[in-house]
């Protein structure tokens, strides 16, 4: 290994040659500021090297400080590192700057370093180097749904782990759907006591005729979310919260009938939904429900310190609310023109709510018809398109666009890809991927606040899946998120491709069942399992 393997790549890095040996007698030397990051170098690669870092300003030495000259140059992400043969120096513009830092300084340790134990005979040294580095977006996010297959709480920490390794910074928690409710609601029992559990799950894509009859479900204690979240702090992770409205939310209606359209539909009679696709069952459009969501925000808010408050209002299918006379004279009642103004109500509501209390509302592109909610953010998925007229108008924009970066799409176009879904999306297309969409205006580019991957979790029933499916992608993403690369064409993709050689064996360090270059393992197959393949390239809206 080099040090030119870093992933993802640094914006400098000189190599001079030399090493500078590890051994029991290199000890830390943390500055004010630096102990969280102390702490975690000495329990991560104490445990992989068996060495003690202890307290100590003696030859060698690893020195932690934070900076205000590096943070005025590089900014509170940033950070310099510098091995020599005099010892290792890691100067951060701030906390976070500091911990990125960390974590390159274990990448150059090599791939060993990301072992639970030491091996025996095993020898430790750092290549001498020189890295300045800092991200190019602040927000670099992956979305992970709990919804549709419940992921255990260790797992989440595992994920988290494995977005630090990887430079990101914000975890996009997607908590409720019409598969499943899993975060606990106090002052609502029945969300979980019935809305975190369903009879059984459609087996592969929605047009498939087989079915899993074990009934699945799971949900998140508030002292769960509370450990997430500190977790994820410790790595310098946000974590938002998505809590969906007003469609996707057969979960909670077959929880508390009443908060459907009970005038056209039997929503006593509903369960927790147990197929994919866009569910028709949505929220009615009265003050209770209002009350009843503002109740399970209080409670969303008291967990999560996020800034950023996501609400869904994506996929809300309007035929309920036609049909519904109650719908109907709620319309004419508040003004708002038609089934689209009464979304944006839903939207412009709890955007005022949120606000009221200090945070900011982001919600699916969706949130842009009937007119955006003036302190929004948006996350566009459909495309680039939302994105743009968002960021045009002056509103802030999360880009993540379908066609691009749902690592639920497959990775190949052969026959072996387990349950294929979407385009093609191999790990050289995730790499060409570009957040900031040509012709932007430079003042809407500023409002682009980063870039983000999302993992739908409909056709991953469990860890694995879900490894196969995000892995090795979100190293090229997190390099993407990160790096200042050139524009898509010019970027070295040759290069980027060996420096996941070592990449791989990090991975494999951890555990990650990723997908390997040559394809599936027969493992990782499911043959028979019916999925919806798009063929060709996608399209760019």
């Amino acid at each position: 290994m080099t040090d030119t393997d870093l992933i993802p790549a640094p914006l400098t890095a000189g190599h001079p040659e030399g090493l500078l040996p590890l051994d029991a007698g290199t000890s830390l030397d943390a500055g004010p500021g630096t102990g969280p990051t102390a702490h975690w170098l000495r329990s991560v690669l104490g445990a992989a090297t068996g060495l003690p870092l202890p307290d100590g300003t003696g030859p060698g030495a690893v020195r932690l400080r934070i900076s205000p000259e590096t943070e005025k140059e590089y900014g509170p992400e940033g950070y310099r590192l510098s091995v020599s043969g005099d010892g290792v120096l890691l100067d951060g513009g701030g906390p976070a700057g500091l911990f990125w830092g960390a974590q390159t300084l274990r990448q150059l340790l090599g791939p060993d370093a990301y072992r639970r134990a030491p091996l025996p005979g095993r020898t430790w040294a750092l290549p001498y180097t020189e890295v300045a580095d800092r991200p190019r977006f602040g927000w670099r996010g992956l979305l992970l749904d709990v919804s549709r297959h419940f992921t255990a709480k260790e797992d989440v920490l595992r994920l988290l782990d494995l977005m630090a390794a990887h430079k990101l910074n914000v975890f996009h928690f997607h908590l409720t759907d019409d598969q499943g409710w899993r975060i606990e609601i106090e002052r609502y029992p029945r969300l979980t006591e019935v809305g975190s559990w369903r009879a059984r799950s459609k087996w592969g894509h929605r047009a498939s005729p087989l079915w899993n009859d074990t009934p699945h479900g799971g949900y998140y204690t508030k002292d769960d979310i509370r450990e997430i979240v500190a977790h994820a702090a410790a790595r310098h992770i946000t974590v938002v919260p998505e809590i969906d409205l007003p469609g996707h939310s057969q979960a909670a209606i077959a929880a508390y009938p009443w908060l459907g359209n009970a005038d056209v539909v039997d929503t006593a009679a509903l369960t927790v939904w147990d197929t994919w696709g866009v569910n028709p069952n949505v929220l009615a459009p009265t003050e209770e429900v209002l009350r009843f969501y503002e109740g399970v925000f209080e409670e969303v808010l008291e967990l999560f310190p996020s800034t950023f408050v996501h609400v869904g209002g994506d996929e809300c299918p309007k035929e309920q609310w036609k049909a519904s006379p109650a719908a109907q004279a709620r319309i004419a009642e508040l003004g708002v023109g038609d089934e689209d103004g009464l979304q944006s109500w839903f939207i412009r509501h709890f955007d005022r709510w949120l606000a009221d209390r200090g945070r900011r509302l982001i919600g699916w592109d969706e949130i842009l018809e009937g007119g955006l909610a003036e302190g929004a953010a948006v996350s566009s998925w459909r495309g680039y398109g939302g994105g743009i007229a968002a960021a045009e108008a002056g509103h802030d924009v999360v880009m993540c666009p379908e066609q691009q970066v749902y690592l639920d799409h497959r990775q190949d176009g052969g026959e072996d890809e387990p349950v294929p879904i979407g385009f093609v999306r191999t790990l050289e297309d995730v790499y060409r991927f570009e957040p900031v969409p040509p012709g932007l205006s430079e003042a809407a580019a500023r409002h682009v606040l980063g870039t983000q991957a999302n993992v739908w979790t409909e056709v991953m029933e469990n860890r694995a899946r879900v490894d196969y499916q995000v892995f090795p992608r979100l190293a090229a993403f997190a390099e993407v998120a990160w790096s200042a690369l050139p524009a898509p064409a010019d970027r070295d993709t040759d290069g980027f491709l060996r420096r996941m050689e070592t990449h791989y064996r990090r991975l494999d360090a951890l555990g990650v069942a990723y997908r390997p270059p040559a394809g599936p393992a027969p493992w990782q197959r499911r043959p028979g399992l019916l999925g919806r393949p798009i063929d060709g390239p996608p399209p760019i809206v």
